[in-house]
């Protein structure tokens, strides 16, 4: 595709909305890239329920800040987008509030960006209440600084890319109670956190480990949950379909038995708006003692997917989380060695022949163990309860009487050495045993 030039086909199907796509390429990208970008975006387009009808990249130096590509682009892309008969016009990067207003003006029809392509998957795929509750949150959240100018015309729009999912009745009120709307579900999802940090306090105290499989979207977490665990969760070939948690138990082969939580997956690019309405659901990965980073090992930019990923983990606080990445889909590889392309060689799997799942548990279970800790604690005679409570939440390697104490050695994770703090020997030396 030559750079500014315009290509689409038209497609004959009037059933489902017809999308032009826009790319921009800036000094600091490359025209493959922006390509790459574009394919993607048009995999969010279909999973949205909408056709893809012709694609425009322009170079340009910097973005235009009224129309984003410039006065003399708009107007040519007003003309193919006439001659294709399309309904929509998508922008692979976020538009200014005032640079949709423009472009629909000059345009004569909706313009929108990736994030409201997101948003709309977002809004179909939600089922439970807390996803629901989530989504009409990202979804106010971003059409709120929007509805300058647009009076009633959400609600007129035919249900297109855009305008679907809860809180589209909401455009329809003043905007002083779409803002309490806004704070009455952030209030809600607030409690709901605190219901869920009850729920991780009662399972620590149980002293079950907990392993977060995090990765991009359609990277097979579910398929992979389902084939360690037989989840019997939802899978399908589609990108988002997993917005709601699910946890199952995991027998690890020494025995002990962990929590694997599948998650909401990430994608390049992912609104801001959701990261924060989904943050009490991605609090999960902060309490987790070890992120099992699930990569599609035959997906073309794998390096690029894993930095999307590493970029959530960071904006939720859980950078510090130990991690283990996992190349998936390894059945998809015409060279079996093609995904090993990062310096710390993960391992292979696929979660649909079963390939090389047993070497995984198995590494994932020594990455648990390394991360438990070495701790000398003295426990009092009379404290039978205590010393019972450290043979059974962690691996004692040595025990011995002592001066009316009795020693115990134990390799503890940082949440058993903190509920035993008391008892380590520099705290018995102060006197600050209970």
């Amino acid at each position: 595709m030559t750079t500014g030039a315009f290509t689409g086909t038209l497609i004959d199907r009037s059933f489902r909305e017809k999308i032009v796509l826009v790319g921009v390429v800036l000094p600091d990208t490359t025209v493959q890239r922006v390509q790459d970008s574009l394919v993607e975006l048009a995999l969010l387009v279909d999973t949205a329920g909408a056709d893809v009808v012709g694609k425009v990249i322009q170079r340009r130096q910097r973005l235009d800040p009224a129309t984003f590509i410039g006065e003399g682009k708009v107007s040519e892309l007003a003309g193919l987008a006439r001659s294709l008969d399309a309904d929509t016009v998508v922008f692979d990067e976020n538009l200014s509030p005032a640079q949709q207003r423009n472009l629909e003006s000059q345009l004569g029809r909706t313009a929108i960006d990736r994030t409201a392509v997101i948003l709309d998957i977002f809004a179909q795929n939600a089922k439970t209440p807390e996803g629901k509750a989530q989504v009409e949150l990202a979804l106010l959240r971003y059409r709120l600084p929007r509805l300058r100018g647009r009076g009633r015309s959400f609600s007129q729009q035919a249900g297109g890319i855009g305008t679907r999912g809860p809180g589209e009745t909401q455009l329809e009120i003043d905007r002083r109670r779409l803002l309490q709307r806004i704070r009455r579900l952030e209030s809600d999802l607030k409690n709901l956190d605190k219901t869920r940090g009850l729920q991780r306090r009662g399972r620590e105290r149980g002293r079950l480990r907990e392993v977060a499989l995090v990765g991009y979207t359609n990277a097979g977490k579910s398929s992979l949950l389902n084939a360690l665990t037989s989840a019997g969760v939802d899978t399908a070939d589609r990108l988002f379909v997993t917005l709601d948690p699910r946890t199952r138990q995991l027998a690890l082969p020494g025995g002990e038995t962990v929590l694997l939580t599948d998650t909401v997956g990430f994608i390049k690019k992912l609104p801001h708006e959701l990261v924060e309405a989904f943050r009490t659901t991605l609090h999960s990965l902060r309490s987790a003692d070890l992120l099992l980073h699930v990569v599609d090992a035959s997906a073309p930019d794998i390096e690029d997917r894993i930095d999307a990923v590493h970029s959530v983990v960071d904006e939720v606080g859980a950078r510090d989380v130990p991690e283990m990445i996992v190349f998936n889909k390894a059945d998809l590889l015409d060279d079996p060695d093609a995904g090993l392309r990062l310096e710390d060689a993960p391992v292979n799997v696929s979660a649909r022949t079963r390939e090389g799942l047993d070497e995984m548990v198995a590494q994932m279970a020594d990455r648990l163990r390394t991360e438990d800790r070495l701790v000398e604690f003295r426990v009092p005679f009379d404290r039978g309860d205590v010393l019972a409570a450290l043979h059974r939440e962690g691996e004692v390697l040595k025990q011995y009487e002592l001066d009316q104490v009795t020693v115990v050695n134990v390799l503890l994770d940082a949440a058993g050495r903190a509920r035993f703090c008391a008892f380590e020997q520099g705290a018995f030396e102060k006197g600050e045993i209970l």
